[in-house]
């Protein structure tokens, strides 16, 4: 009875592998004979190509490197796109150096020295293959390295952008935390006016009005704000005092205004109504619970900002008469000096779209659901 159960049921020797269960079998039992696991093509098809098996196993560093890709893509279109774009200016450098009583031999020979009578795409390789070299060639105007100005008029500028930062941010985030305390109360009301009224007035206008309040009429601030290599560094915080304040104004406003709509966005959650159930006061729990989980969109902006900084302060160094990298761009475009004005508007597109690229890294390190995921 019992062999005949048996060759009805069977050997018992465990469960009855098809040929739909064969293939997943083979992926996922190990080799129990103790030799090093072989490269299994069936799992080489479902994995897919290189970057799919590395995003998968690391998102987050994948997602970094996605970034950084995009930002060095980016920076090559927008070369592209400055070059082009001076090139399609009308007008020549040579006509305009030489005055409109220039022969045309004479035209021709500046051209010929400036390599002006080369093609424009090879202009641009060798242009785009200095630049990466940190060479942005010579100054028709002055015969001297642009690499060397910038390099003088560039540490003018990070030197600004630096202190309006360094006043801004805390300030901003100081103050956004303060709106939503107060909020819908005379301070959160006070601060919001004051803001809009910022975000309103251009930058030249609010300039021109700290010039004449405290420049012309109080005497207490230093115009234009002249800055040069020997001057220590009390003379030049006294110097830049305009300017900073210029910056602060045009940048708090937007960056507080992000800061407050990012921490009342937060304070409707659950885990935070449970700190008010507690007992917790309300600026302990804006700034333990609130602020650390809204600071991924506070970060974006604040960076924004931050580039801004940087780019933006061509209009502030030409109503100061600063002398930066915005002040020089001016100059050059004045001259028609093409190689200055490639290479000022390459390194603020580079600052640009690097301080956003860090601005979504740090927003990625910021969520945790992307630093730990499932």
């Amino acid at each position: 009875m019992a062999g005949r159960l048996m060759m009805e049921s069977g050997p018992i020797t465990g469960p009855v592998v098809t040929d739909a269960t064969a293939g997943e079998t083979a992926l996922r039992s190990p080799d129990l004979s103790g030799d090093p696991a072989k490269p299994n093509p069936a799992a080489d098809e479902l994995g897919g190509t290189f970057w799919r098996r590395f995003a998968f196993r690391r998102p987050l560093a994948a997602l970094i490197l996605q970034r950084l890709g995009l930002s060095v893509g980016l920076l090559f279109a927008v070369s592209l796109m400055i070059f082009g774009g001076i090139e399609a200016l009308p007008g020549d450098f040579a006509t305009t150096y030489l005055g409109q009583s220039a022969t045309p031999q004479a035209v021709e020979n500046i051209r010929k020295d400036l390599g002006l009578d080369r093609p424009w795409s090879e202009r641009y390789l060798s242009w785009l293959g200095g630049a990466v070299q940190g060479d942005f060639g010579t100054s028709w105007a002055s015969r001297n390295s642009v690499s060397e100005q910038i390099g003088n008029r560039l540490g003018n500028s990070l030197f600004l952008a630096f202190f309006a930062a360094l006043i801004s941010v805390p300030l901003a985030v100081g103050l956004g935390m303060l709106a939503v305390q107060f909020r819908n109360r005379l301070p959160d009301k006070i601060i919001n006016v004051i803001s809009l009224a910022a975000i309103s007035l251009p930058e030249f206008f609010i300039g021109y009005l700290l010039i004449m309040f405290f420049a012309v009429k109080w005497g207490v601030a230093t115009f234009p704000a002249t800055v040069y290599d020997s001057m220590g560094f009390t003379e030049r915080l006294s110097a830049i005092a305009l300017p900073v304040a210029t910056l602060v104004l045009v940048v708090l406003a937007h960056m507080m205004r992000m800061t407050r709509a990012a921490i009342l966005n937060v304070m409707s959650s659950a885990y935070v109504e449970t700190a008010e159930l507690k007992g917790l006061g309300t600026f302990r729990i804006i700034a333990r619970h609130a602020a650390p989980n809204a600071v991924a969109p506070v970060i974006n902006v604040i960076a924004l900002n931050l580039a801004y900084l940087v780019v933006g302060v061509v209009v502030v160094e030409v109503v100061f008469v600063y002398p930066g990298m915005g002040q020089y761009m001016v100059d050059a475009v004045t001259v028609r000096d093409m190689p200055v004005v490639q290479a000022c508007g390459l390194i603020f597109a580079a600052f640009y779209i690097f301080l956003n690229m860090a601005a979504d890294i740090l927003a990625i390190l910021a969520n945790p659901r992307l630093r730990h995921p499932r």
